[in-house]
């Protein structure tokens, strides 16, 4: 029989350019530049169950051919039906847990007699969505893939929030924030977690160098009167805290700001932490 832990992700090592991880059941390793120094525990390596590599074209080797069926893990108290990609992706990025936790304290800080709403955008698998409406909010979930959106509602049905108050929603960043700022929409809290490049549901073009300031200036328009938070976080290379923490202070009111490295998250004394880009978090 499965123990809790089997059900959860867990961050076991990392080194010379990879990361060794275990999604529920399945130990998974895959590239990680930023994992230059040496693996801590050498003999966990062996018990990979799936290896991903770029080398010679991207792709999979699997030890069991289950793993293509898929199959649930649970971090942060969110469950999440994973299956890997031809990306090397797997349909969860465990290290924007911390987002998730600062997005529900300032949640469960709100005394307002109505739900605060939420704003998700370049939502994916729908990490953030289901945390924030798990802490009592009322959820706009934006993605440009549909195959994405449908994989979030599918992790909203694992999690029994099927009749939860989220909007799915299919469009481009830019044109939808737009519509909702005509329609005289707000949202009290924004996450946005934009990619180095993508294309909107009619191939719009995105590139985050040539977006990033009008989406952010977009966002602070449509920010509710009395806001509780956004979180910006970006994977992209040059992208660090301190950039963020200037994006976010030339786009938003005046407010606190809190910004750091985004790490693999590990209850394990000692081991190395992996870094995985970048976040910046705004309260008024």
């Amino acid at each position: 029989m499965a123990t809790l832990r089997d059900s959860q992700y867990q961050f076991l090592d990392a080194g010379a350019g990879r990361k060794l991880e275990r999604f529920g059941p399945w130990i998974l390793s895959r590239p990680c530049a930023q994992a230059v120094w040496a693996p801590q525990f050498p003999r966990l390596w062996e018990e990979a169950d799936a290896l991903f590599s770029r080398e010679q074209g991207a792709r999979w080797q699997f030890r069991s051919p289950r793993l293509r069926e898929g199959w649930r893990c649970s971090l942060g108290g969110v469950d999440f039906f994973l299956k890997p990609t031809d990306f090397g992706h797997v349909g969860i990025f465990p290290e924007h847990l911390l987002g998730w936790r600062l997005a529900g304290e300032a949640l469960r800080q709100c005394q307002g007699p109505e739900a605060p709403a939420i704003l998700n955008l370049f939502a994916y698998s729908g990490g953030a969505t289901l945390a924030c409406a798990k802490a009592g909010a009322q959820v706009c979930h934006l993605d440009a893939s549909r195959k994405m959106t449908d994989w979030a509602r599918e992790n909203a049905r694992l999690n029994h929030l099927e009749e939860a108050p989220i909007r799915w929603i299919v469009d481009d960043v830019t044109k939808f924030l737009k519509r909702e700022l005509r329609r005289g929409r707000r949202y009290d809290g924004i996450i946005l977690d934009p990619p180095s490049f993508g294309r909107g549901t009619s191939q719009e073009l995105f590139q985050i160098d040539e977006c990033m300031q009008e989406l952010l200036g977009l966002c602070r328009e449509i920010l509710s009167p009395h806001p509780l938070f956004l979180l910006l976080t970006c994977h992209t290379p040059g992208y660090t805290p301190l950039v963020l923490s200037h994006l976010a202070t030339q786009s938003l009111p005046t407010g606190r700001l809190r910004s750091g490295e985004m790490t693999l998250p590990t209850d394990e004394a000692g081991r190395l932490a992996v870094p995985c880009g970048a976040y910046a978090f705004w309260t008024p």
